[in-house]
């Protein structure tokens, strides 16, 4: 890690260094908060959290081989290195902001209210067709996860995709000090977070809060069909390059989609118009939402002066992730692991894909989370695009999950719909409900533990 001495980590985060003078020069070669992940020459930085403070860990660490550690408290009977600091999160901030100041590689940061790991995901194939890329490994896309993505980058890496998310306002502010991104990408404006945010303006605000540390001379890449993004014409003397459809403009685009041909759950084809040329790309996952996270790494690409035949190969080559959309063929049944997380606009993306399975339907979803005030009136919508998707199935669980299922019941009759409490009582009866060459898709917010449904069911057709 470049010039990531002791005393200049002390500096970065106005710390104390404590130790022998003749060890202030020595160098760390990675930071982490996780006592397990430490490694012989590391920093570790310990995080007081609800159950369990980082700092009685201390001793297990250096006995690891930690070459210092971060301490909120003064360590009796240590005669290893630290740096005492007034708060180890802030400090880890601090750091992470002074190692990303030594670094002369593009950053792209990406944030919107869906789509931003798939985003990233697609982002980065594409640009590892160039570039050796470091991008945002799992849900590290907080005010924890970024800094310690940005410390992983290593002198080997010629690019950084930073995914990176937001509840309240002047979060965005303080990550993108931290990441002081070179391209900014935003993929919509939807309603999630609304108890903190309140509106989409209020969203909107939020996420602009991205452009606060721009590099001047970087690049702004926004969804053009989003009526909130398309009213931004310009930020510091950058204007944004606006992507969508031809047909759903609100403003002029400069990288536009048309002829799309469904492939069905092997994905979809589609032609990609650009100022530099026409790219005819088959993207390898279903749903129409992966063309405008297409047409998104189209634009970092073009950005970063790739030619169109290295973004296409890109494009084609990307993989979905675990609980992103995820493809899992079990014998005869098709399941689409996607209980990551999920808001209203996941959820119709996702129960687009669904429909597209050439047998059986049937949705598996759960509650969504911070949805404020409208709660029950987004998901009962939920359930009603279901219905109106002609999903032959719904099972649902969850206090919040009787409006998806009132939803698709007053909708039509067409679509079965079966409500249970908690999954714990859904599960029997979805087990036998399931038949070979099904296609299940199962869906909720984090809190409510889906995976175990995805587990269940595979274990029930192995």
């Amino acid at each position: 890690m470049k010039n990531m001495t002791l005393e200049n980590i002390a500096k970065a985060c106005n710390g104390v260094y404590m130790g022998e003078k003749t060890q202030k020069q020595m160098e760390v070669c990675g930071v982490v908060t996780d006592s397990r992940q430490v490694e012989t020459g590391f920093l570790f930085i310990p995080v007081k959290g609800a159950k369990v403070d980082g700092h009685d860990f201390i001793p297990e660490v250096f006995r690891k081989g930690a070459a210092a550690v971060l301490s909120e408290k003064e360590l009796e009977h240590c005669d290893k290195p630290y740096i005492m600091v007034k708060s180890s999160l802030q400090a880890l901030k601090d750091i992470a902001k002074f190692y990303r100041s030594q670094l002369n590689i593009p950053i792209i940061g990406i944030t919107g209210s869906v789509g931003k790991t798939s985003t990233k995901e697609m982002i980065a194939s594409v640009l590892s067709e160039k570039y050796k890329v470091l991008k945002t490994a799992g849900n590290y896309n907080n005010e924890i996860g970024v800094p310690l993505t940005l410390m992983q980058i290593q002198e080997e890496h010629e690019a950084a995709v930073i995914e990176m998310g937001i509840s309240d306002f002047g979060e965005m502010h303080r990550l993108a000090e931290m990441t002081q991104p070179d391209i900014c990408v935003i993929t919509n404006i939807g309603i999630c977070h609304l108890e903190n945010l309140k509106t989409r303006d209020g969203i909107l605000k939020a996420k602009s809060e991205i452009f606060d540390f721009i590099n001047p001379k970087g690049y702004i890449v926004l969804n053009g069909e989003d009526d909130k993004l398309s009213m931004i014409t310009e930020v510091k003397g950058i204007y944004p390059i606006f992507y969508g459809f031809k047909e759903n403009q609100r403003v002029e685009q400069d990288i536009f989609a048309n002829n799309v041909k469904n492939c069905g759950l092997k994905g979809v084809k589609v032609d990609i118009h650009t100022a530099k040329g026409t790219l005819h790309v088959h993207i390898p996952i279903p749903g129409q939402h992966n063309i405008y996270n297409a047409m998104a790494a189209v634009g970092v690409g073009l950005s970063l002066d790739m030619e169109l035949e290295e973004i296409k190969a890109g494009i084609e080559k990307v993989e979905t992730i675990g609980g992103r959309t995820n493809l899992i063929e079990i014998g005869e049944l098709l399941l689409i692991d996607d209980c990551y997380n999920a808001n209203p606009v996941s959820m119709r993306a996702s129960i687009d894909v669904l429909s597209h399975g050439l047998a059986r339907t049937v949705a598996v979803l759960g509650d969504m989370g911070e949805l404020g005030e409208n709660e029950k009136q987004l998901h009962y919508k939920v359930g009603t695009y279901v219905a109106e998707k002609q999903i032959d199935t719904l099972f649902c669980a969850g206090s919040l999950s009787k409006e998806i299922a009132n939803g698709a019941c007053d909708t039509n009759d067409w679509c079965e719909v079966f409500y249970f409490e908690s999954k714990e009582e859904m599960l029997p009866e979805l087990l036998k409900y399931l038949q070979e060459g099904d296609t299940v898709l199962v869906k909720a917010s984090h809190f409510m533990d889906y995976p175990k449904v995805v587990e269940a069911i595979k274990e029930s057709f192995q």
